[in-house]
């Protein structure tokens, strides 16, 4: 449990943080003639530029991040709320404050967690979470100032999350990769998977999501199975868990497009791997945790992005996820060590 502090701790702040965003986004694409423009920018300039933040973080340890991103998330609020400036001022500055305070969580959740993956998974969870929480706060008349109050709550969770990152927190103890591999082949491999995951989840047929509580369970399913992802990963095994879930999915995901319980019963599944390939980078990039975490969202926008230009229709979706799936399942197979029980 104690291990598991940091991971909780930074479960807040990412729900906090997503809360922040998915609020100002869905605010400011309410009516707006380039609804999908914001969107897109916000998932470019939020998520691409972790990989750069976190490789500052990795050789400059001593720079707060979390504060420095809870600051940019203030200062994007106050333009939002107080002033009639361009929205893409602040949408560039809840960005980059967005891309600070991820890369906080992940370092901080890794470097503390023995080698284990669920303190990193605990925090992912909390994403999925806020998303649903902003969008539903998005639909009241709330004033978007009163957010500045849980924002600013921010920094207490994180100054006590740093009293828990002792002088040798390191990632050393993250071995799940086969030593025998080529490890720019590991890194190349998990990066595909996570664009193929990333543009996977976009295509998940889900015809029967249309009411806000279908919504609230969706993403509350999502973010049990990122957590469950790292958590059965400690106790069975990471390599059973990566392919297992991998291809559990499958059939729920392919069959549950009118048929909710079916469906998130994929979705819990399919969001299990999310910090498994965290957990595959970090074991290459031992001294680089924060870049580790940084490569996996350049893969996540990668393979997201193709959503705002190419619409595929539902049965062209079924047979790329049951395919891209397969593959998915070789790949973590083959890279992933056995019996990796922690």
């Amino acid at each position: 449990m104690k291990k598991n502090i940091t991971g909780i701790l930074y479960f807040y702040i990412h729900f906090i943080v997503e809360i922040a965003c998915f609020f100002y986004l869905s605010r400011v694409t309410n009516g707006s003639n380039v609804v999908w423009l914001i969107p897109f920018i916000y998932d470019g300039v939020a998520f691409v530029p972790q990989s750069i933040i976190g490789y500052i973080s990795d050789k400059y340890p001593k720079i707060n991040m979390a504060f420095i991103g809870t600051i940019l998330m203030i200062i994007s609020y106050l333009i939002f709320g107080l002033t009639k400036w361009s929205v893409f001022i602040s949408l560039i500055i809840i960005c980059l404050g967005n891309a600070f305070l991820h890369v906080a969580g992940a370092e901080n959740t890794l470097k503390t967690s023995g080698g284990r993956l669920s303190p990193s998974a605990i925090f992912v969870a909390g994403g999925s979470f806020g998303v649903i929480t902003g969008k539903v706060l998005a639909m009241s008349s709330i004033n978007p100032l009163w957010l500045l109050i849980p924002i600013m709550t921010i920094i207490p969770f994180s100054i006590l999350a740093d009293m828990y990152i002792e002088k040798d927190s390191n990632t050393d103890k993250f071995n799940y990769v086969r030593e025998c591999l080529n490890p720019y082949v590991v890194i190349l491999i998990a990066f595909l998977v996570v664009i193929a995951r990333g543009y996977v989840g976009y295509g998940i047929p889900t015809s029967w999501n249309k009411t806000v509580i279908q919504n609230i369970i969706f993403f509350c399913t999502m973010g049990l199975g990122k957590a469950l992802g790292g958590i059965l990963s400690d106790k069975i095994g990471i390599r059973k868990v990566a392919v297992g879930s991998t291809l559990l999915a499958i059939p729920f995901l392919c069959c549950g497009n009118n048929l909710m319980i079916v469906s998130i019963i994929g979705v819990m599944f399919f969001s299990m791997t999310m910090s498994i390939t965290l957990g595959i980078l970090t074991s290459i990039l031992k001294e680089n945790p924060g870049l580790a975490f940084g490569i996996t969202t350049i893969g996540l926008f990668l393979g997201t992005a193709p959503i705002f230009f190419i619409k595929l229709t539902m049965n062209i979706n079924i047979i790329l996820i049951i395919i891209v799936s397969i593959i998915c399942s070789i790949l973590l197979g083959y890279v992933l060590k056995g019996d990796e029980k922690k």
